[in-house]
């Protein structure tokens, strides 16, 4: 084969541009190091990034500061989101916190807000251009020896990397060169709606959900919602329910679908019930799918995961962008610290990533449990009422 149809090679290639694998190429630049991430979008701005991001002091923040991003996010935070409410299906306030005003880092408990979307575009602000490949689905990944691996696209491209990271999410095209686990059902199918300018066109609403996250909670379903920066109410309309429900519900048919999961709510409180009846726009199905919380794999040359593609867990210990970002800073850093010995800096790395996975991972399941209880949501208001005695 000639040099001219010889595949490009990248040192370090990163499947995915999503919190984890952008943290990690933002440090390995901030080390002098290069990388390349490929994205399956587009462009960066193809699609909706979700919604608001409480960021921890040990995991996302901590990630921000060894990417050299502290200032920036601290521009960017959602003033008052930090205030949270939990709520009875009867819109009784059971238990109302407010955001204390103090700024990240004064206080060690301080989880401050911030739109996905705005810290997304504050980490590809910080690479260098042409550092993220857009328009690059990875269809797989095939050993080549020696820790060298070689990625194929969708659209019949071949690249060769001597490191390969999967950032890649839930459905991680390079976790099958590791394990073999896949994603399970969790148990809890979620339905996403918004409310736009809630405070001016849904007053009633927007007062009882309140500036920061509610809860309200009645047996094995609920509506989680969040203050958007931009004013609308992003809900998470959730049931702990059979695999099979979602499925049933044509979603091409929002005026349908509408109606169909709002009768699961008959007998909440009208205001509660807004946030399904007075939805805008389209409503997005997602079923909740967990890896096993003990997930991992046997230490292979030259590959290795992070964020979901590692340890995807139910979003109910709040962890799951944090430890990606973590997980980036974490992984850049061993490679920077080690850069002769690569496989010295992935072992150190996994060492850490395995146990705190895990951990993690079983909070989340646990407090999935207790959430979606057949008493919700005493359950919820008693772990409140402990973390905070």
């Amino acid at each position: 084969m000639s040099s001219s149809t010889q595949p490009e090679h990248h040192p370090i290639a990163v499947v995915g541009a999503g919190l984890g694998g952008l943290v990690l190429a933002r440090v390995l630049h901030v080390r002098g190091i290069p990388c390349t991430v490929f994205d399956l979008e587009a462009s960066a701005d193809a699609r909706a990034q979700g919604g608001m991001l409480d960021l921890h002091t040990e995991s996302g923040q901590a990630a921000l500061h060894a990417a050299g991003l502290w200032e920036e996010f601290l521009a960017a935070v959602h003033t008052g989101g930090e205030a949270m409410r939990i709520v009875g299906r009867d819109g009784t306030v059971l238990l109302a916190e407010q955001d204390d005003g103090s700024a990240p880092g004064e206080n060690a408990h301080s989880r401050p807000e911030i739109d996905r979307t705005d810290l997304r575009r504050i980490l590809l602000g910080s690479l260098p251009a042409g550092t993220v490949r857009w328009g690059a689905k990875a269809t797989g990944a095939t050993p080549l020896g020696g820790g060298r691996h070689a990625i194929e696209f969708a659209d019949g491209r071949t690249v060769t990397t001597d490191f390969l990271i999967g950032a890649d999410g839930a459905w991680s095209r390079i976790r099958p060169l590791l394990s073999d686990a896949t994603p399970l059902y969790s148990g809890v199918s979620f339905v996403e709606a918004d409310l736009h300018d809630a405070a001016v066109r849904h007053p009633a609403t927007a007062e009882l959900v309140g500036q920061g996250m509610m809860f309200a909670l009645h047996g094995q379903q609920g509506l989680l919602t969040h203050l958007e920066t931009d004013g609308s109410v992003h809900a998470y309309i959730a049931r702990r329910v059979d695999a099979d429900w979602l499925p049933s519900l044509d979603f091409t048919d929002t005026g349908a679908a509408r109606a169909a999961v709002l009768q699961h709510f008959d007998g909440w409180d009208d205001r509660l019930r807004a946030l399904i009846a007075d939805a805008d726009g389209p409503l997005t199905p997602r079923a909740i799918h967990a890896l096993p919380i003990d997930h991992r794999w046997p230490r292979t040359p030259g590959v290795t995961l992070l964020g979901d593609a590692a340890h995807l867990m139910s979003p109910f210990a709040g962890e799951g962008a944090n430890l990606a970002m973590l997980d980036g800073a974490e992984l850049a850093t061993a490679l920077a610290d080690h850069p002769d010995d690569p496989e010295k800096a992935l072992a150190r790395y996994e060492e850490v990533l395995f146990p705190r996975s895990s951990e993690t991972a079983a909070q989340s399941a646990e407090s999935l449990d207790i959430i979606f209880s057949d008493d919700s949501p005493r359950g919820l208001l008693e772990m409140f009422t402990a973390v905070r005695s």
